[in-house]
């Protein structure tokens, strides 16, 4: 059963490579994932490694599924190809698209991870 939350973005080590490095399977493991609550977790049914769709009014992406020390309702998932999938790249006239606070679904399937090359369109 899905459930709502609130989706964030931010910035991790892992995922703070240089453009060089994007297509590689480290950068693929350090952005293809998101971070629940242990309950949010355990409500879907979930196992370390599944797999889960976010969808937002501005689309939808699968990624990895992790515990994380997020609050109950909150998703977090490191900036890049995955998170720009879900977010707005609208500015507001500010330059900087919104990244956190966006609300969402999300749900366990069996849906592949897109590669970061599937994501972005390039071969």
């Amino acid at each position: 059963m899905p459930i709502e939350v609130e989706i964030i973005t931010g910035r991790t080590i892992d995922q703070g490579k240089t453009v060089d490095e994007k297509l590689t399977e480290e950068y693929f493991k350090a952005v293809s994932y998101c971070e629940l609550n242990e309950e949010d977790f355990k409500a879907l049914g979930l196992k370390e490694g599944d797999r889960v769709k976010i969808k937002t009014e501005f689309g939808e992406v699968v990624v990895f599924a992790k515990i994380g020390s997020v609050p109950k309702g909150v998703v977090f998932i490191p900036m890049g190809p995955y998170a720009n999938q879900i977010t707005s790249d609208d500015t507001d006239g500010t330059g900087m698209p919104l990244f956190k606070g966006v609300r969402g679904i999300v749900e366990k399937t069996e849906e592949n991870v897109k590669s970061v090359k599937e994501i972005l369109g390039v071969e």
